[in-house]
């Protein structure tokens, strides 16, 4: 059986080549275009010897040249890796060592860290924009594919980075069934959208949440999404005006700036009919402050990259309840379990499990971490949850030592191990502090060795400069010791 998450694009190419596919302000890619130059990006790669099952990195913002390079390589039979645009240097190598990646494809926006990243893992560069060196356009222009390469159901389709307490991110293996029965099934049977449909694709893209309920369901349908690679609460105002949004999706951040911004009101808002949250609990007062005074239901969801990332959410269909992640989607179960992944009951807190057609194929050339979440069946989250009387669920805590940043997973370990790399850091300990917009911001806490000096706008500048720009330390506190147990493990809950 042959199944390419290409599909969505081909397809909706098939029905409707001249309506809208994607919109960047006045720049407008129709469906035969965008399919016109994923064929021929798929063609390109197939040239300079790339075969199907091999990677491509994207490190790329919310531009057209996303969709392009994306779909062309999914076309090509190829692995999409996507990268997140604020990655460091060093940060780029690893995520193309890690994932053999055979080429990068990136947006001279980002040329610096891109251009030594790539440089350091010996992988060749394509640019999406600018007129130097090889560029993307280019490879679009080639003679397109007749036909997107027949991958499997179980192919690998999307390598998404996630970080982990190890330090090291880890690539959660997403397969073409699971990326696209989340679009094509799911996200379609939670809103009635159709190809009337104008979303505003202000999530990053290369992030699960944007990639799948922006972008793949919208080409899905037929619709239009209008790319804003830079949020800012009037821009997004201005973006819905203009182009007539229908469905916004963001993370709590996004919610507390558009609510909190002065002169929303002034916008016409009159076409938007559904706004949806995830990547991290929306604070109940800030939903009922939104709807209230835009008159726009928010339903909130649940999901992570290893389950593509759709596993809950709130519909329109039944009782909304502001706190709440919702009931599993079409064709995912979910359980409350204990440490002994025994089901516990209503009203008892647990690991949130997962199991369904959404769940990753393992973590990429990561067997053992690949085991130990992917147990008896179950993918576990590492959030603490709890299953209500009506089957909805509600996540009350965390099992990962995770900070939660504006809707992006920052872990203390590798934030640390930055920390402790500066001469004169003895130890060192990150956590995270409640934050008004943010949720949480990332602290640290630091012992100076003896005799050593340094100040927090120097510590802060050193992380700054070796992590992606939402993990640094913001706060910097010194203290002569950090208070351990007796085992000398660091408490970080009397740090808090």
């Amino acid at each position: 059986m042959s199944l390419n998450l290409g599909t969505v694009l081909a397809a909706s190419a098939a029905d409707r080549p001249d309506a809208v596919a994607v919109r960047l302000d006045e720049r407008a890619l129709s469906y035969a275009e965008l399919d016109r130059a994923a064929r021929g990006v798929a063609a390109s790669l197939r040239a300079r010897g790339i075969e199907p099952g091999q990677h491509v990195a994207l490190m790329v913002p919310n531009v057209p040249e996303f969709s392009i390079a994306y779909f062309g390589i999914l076309y090509a039979g190829c692995t999409v890796v996507p990268l997140n645009v604020l990655l460091s240097p060093p940060e780029v190598a690893y995520h193309l060592e890690d994932s053999e990646a055979r080429l990068l494809v990136a947006h001279p926006l980002f040329a610096g860290p891109a251009r030594e990243g790539a440089k350091q893992a010996g992988v060749p560069l394509v640019w999406a924009g600018g007129d130097e060196g090889e560029r993307l356009a280019d490879l679009a222009a080639a003679d397109p594919i007749a036909v997107p390469h027949p991958t499997g159901p179980d192919d690998g389709a999307v390598i998404l980075y996630t970080s982990g307490t190890t330090g090291k991110p880890k690539g959660a293996w997403l397969s073409h069934a699971n990326l696209l029965l989340n679009c094509a099934v799911v996200v379609p049977k939670l809103l009635p959208i159709d190809r009337e449909l104008v979303a505003l694709a202000t999530l990053p893209l290369f992030h699960s949440f944007g990639q799948t309920c922006i972008q793949n369901a919208t080409l899905a349908v037929g619709g239009t999404f209008t790319l804003l690679p830079r949020f800012t609460p009037e821009d997004a105002f201005a973006v819905m005006e203009r182009d007539g949004v229908t469905l916004f999706a963001g993370v709590p951040t996004m919610y507390f700036a558009l609510l909190h911004h002065e002169g929303g009101e002034r916008f016409d808002l009159s076409k938007l009919r559904y706004c949806m949250a995830g990547g991290a609990p929306l604070p109940v007062e800030v939903m009922k402050a939104f709807e209230s005074r835009y008159g726009v239901p928010i339903l909130e969801g649940y999901g992570l990259s290893e389950t593509s990332p759709v596993a809950s959410f709130n519909c329109l269909d039944r009782p909304r309840k502001p706190g709440s992640i919702g009931h599993p989607v079409w064709g995912v179960e979910m359980a409350i379990l204990d440490e002994n992944d025994r089901e516990l009951g209503a009203g008892e807190r647990g690991e949130i499990a997962i199991r369904g057609h959404n769940i990753m194929k393992g973590y990429w050339k990561r067997p053992d971490a690949t085991a130990e979440t992917l147990r008896n069946g179950w993918f576990h989250s590492g959030d603490i949850g709890i299953r209500d009387e009506d089957g909805s669920y509600r996540i009350v805590d965390r099992v990962k030592d995770m900070i939660l940043r504006g809707g992006y997973n920052v872990y203390p370990r590798e934030v640390e191990e930055v920390l402790y790399a500066h001469a004169a850091v003895a130890e060192a300990a990150v956590i995270g502090i409640e934050h008004e917009s943010h949720g949480e911001e990332v602290k640290a806490v630091v012992a100076l060795k003896a005799e050593a000096s340094a100040t927090a706008e120097e510590l802060i500048a050193w992380s700054r400069e070796r992590l992606a720009a939402y993990k640094y330390p913001r706060i910097v506190e010194f203290i002569d010791t950090l208070p351990k147990g007796p085992t000398g493990k660091i408490l970080k809950r009397e740090l808090k």
